[in-house]
């Protein structure tokens, strides 16, 4: 549950040293920022890369430039400056390097948890509720309407639902395309957020799939990882049009919550073994925290 704190650069957590730079970490609960400091001549693939064991920078990176000038190229050939005063935003797939002889001095969120960190951890492994979410025939409403238009479409289907991520208190791990992956530290209030989903979805004319599992998972600054990830996403693959499909891992630790669910059969899951027993959210609008 988030709570008020407060934590300083003076003395963080953790101080990380690369080849020609060095990072401060502090971390507030499920929240690690960084503040990095990247000298002249450094760049990703020279002394990171080596680190990571990927050819660019497979890391996403939001953040705010102190000082000193980052030059980014991505992987689809796209290339910008980041210069001070900037907030940015990098995706992953990358190279970067610093411009000049001024150190690039950089405030990171999220991606400071891995930055340096070669591939084999740290790993928090944790208990979450894992939700994935998609668009309905999002191929045919593209065809239907045009570039354009559902680029528009789909600015608002994110905004919307990252709306509802913030009041039920899910974290953000990726975007599907049109869709989201997230986790919450709630079952409850996972389900009521797939459930506000589907009503945001409606009001902009669009039908979504809300699929949920209860499992342990590996983050790993952004990435989550394990197999209750991919068991949450073969329950939105059974999932109907406008529902919430839970696994019964995550119907048995909802006893209580005031919730209703109906039977949704027994399904065969890729990739895993068994049936597994799916369950369908009663009812819709359940928005109540």
């Amino acid at each position: 549950m988030p709570r008020l704190q407060r934590k300083s650069f003076d003395d963080p957590d953790e101080v990380r040293s690369f080849p020609h730079a060095s990072a401060a970490v502090v971390s507030l609960d499920e929240s690690t920022v960084g503040l990095g400091r990247w000298e002249p001549g450094w760049r990703w693939t020279k002394h990171l890369g080596p680190i990571a064991g990927t050819a660019t920078c497979q890391l996403h990176h939001l953040g705010y430039a102190v000082s000193g000038t980052l030059h980014v190229e991505t992987d689809d050939g796209h290339a910008l400056d980041i210069t001070p005063g900037s907030v940015y935003e990098i995706p992953a797939g990358h190279d970067a390097w610093v411009v000049g002889e001024e150190a690039f001095v950089t405030v990171e969120w999220g991606s400071s948890r891995v930055v340096g960190v070669g591939p084999e951890g740290p790993a928090d492994r944790i208990l979450a509720t894992i939700m994935f979410t998609d668009i309905v025939d999002s191929t045919a409403t593209l065809e239907r309407i045009g570039d354009a238009a559902w680029r528009d479409v789909l600015h608002a289907h994110n905004r919307r639902f990252r709306e509802q991520l913030n009041l039920f208190r899910g974290r953000e791990v990726d975007t599907t395309g049109d869709g989201f992956l997230a986790v919450f530290d709630s079952a409850s209030r996972a389900v009521r957020c797939g459930a506000a989903m589907i009503g945001a979805a409606n009001d902009l004319g669009l039908a979504v799939r809300v699929g949920i599992h209860t499992g342990e998972v590996d983050l790993v600054g952004e990435v989550a990882r394990g197999v209750a990830v991919h068991t949450a996403a073969r329950v939105l693959s059974r999932c109907a049009p406008n529902e919430v499909y839970v696994s019964s891992t995550t119907r048995d630790m909802l006893d209580g919550a005031g919730l209703a669910f109906e039977d949704a059969g027994t399904h065969d899951l890729k990739g895993l073994t068994g049936v597994r027993s799916l369950y369908r959210l009663a009812g819709s609008g359940v928005t109540t925290r």
